[in-house]
């Protein structure tokens, strides 16, 4: 019977998680011209490269953790790959300690190897690598950590022509304007997709509720 109790309970709590994550889901979703990019049950509109293992639904969360691999986000119709340009993305994440992560954007898939194409968000509060959560890489370096591990924290780019703004929390990391003279190893502005970034196996991360509203089209 006791065991039976512990079962019924353990059901209970999963089914609570299970409504509580899509009602958070919902309650983004709502946000005025903003959409989903993730459903809180699967992995449903996004495509892993190498490593798919890297990648799982945990209690309405992607949790990356495992060899190096990127999800990238097709949309509906993996034919026809989602594509945008000027956006305002937000996510909510959860960095373990000594974790390394990141949001690309104006991305494209790739089966292996980092993302060639776009820019890449850091997301990355104590692991080795000094350059910390909302930076963009390799372009504007922030070394100061504007989160911490083990809580949950929104990150947000928004671009707008060839302005680009990363902002933690409210609080804006980057502002940065490109300009063409500068632009190098094909890491610029253009228009593509975003992914997430499974980085190495001692590395897990944490994503939730995803949503980006088109600034055009």
């Amino acid at each position: 019977m006791a065991d039976a109790t512990c079962r019924w309970r353990a059901r209970g709590v999963a089914v609570l998680a299970t409504v509580l994550a899509a009602a958070t889901l919902t309650a983004r979703a709502d946000e005025p011209g903003f959409e989903s990019l993730f459903d809180g049950r699967s992995l449903a509109g996004w495509k892993a490269s190498e490593n798919v293992g890297s990648w799982q639904v945990i209690d309405g969360e992607i949790v990356c953790h495992g060899p190096r691999s990127h999800l990238f986000y097709v949309g509906p119709d993996a034919a026809h790959p989602a594509e945008f340009t000027d956006f305002h993305l937000k996510a909510e994440v959860l960095t373990k300690p000594g974790a390394n992560s990141g949001i690309y954007f104006h991305t494209q898939f790739q089966e292996t190897g980092w993302p060639t194409k776009g820019h890449e968000a850091q997301v990355n509060n104590t692991q080795k690598d000094p350059v910390r959560t909302g930076s963009l890489y390799n372009v504007v370096k922030n070394f100061d950590a504007p989160a911490k591990d083990d809580e949950w924290f929104t990150e947000e780019v928004i671009v707008e022509g060839n302005h680009i703004t990363i902002k933690v929390d409210g609080r804006t990391i980057v502002d940065h304007v490109e300009k063409t003279e500068e632009v190098k190893d094909g890491r610029r502005l253009s228009r593509g997709t975003f992914a997430l970034q499974a980085h190495d196996p001692g590395s897990e991360v944490h994503y939730r509720n995803i949503r980006v509203k088109r600034l055009s089209h």
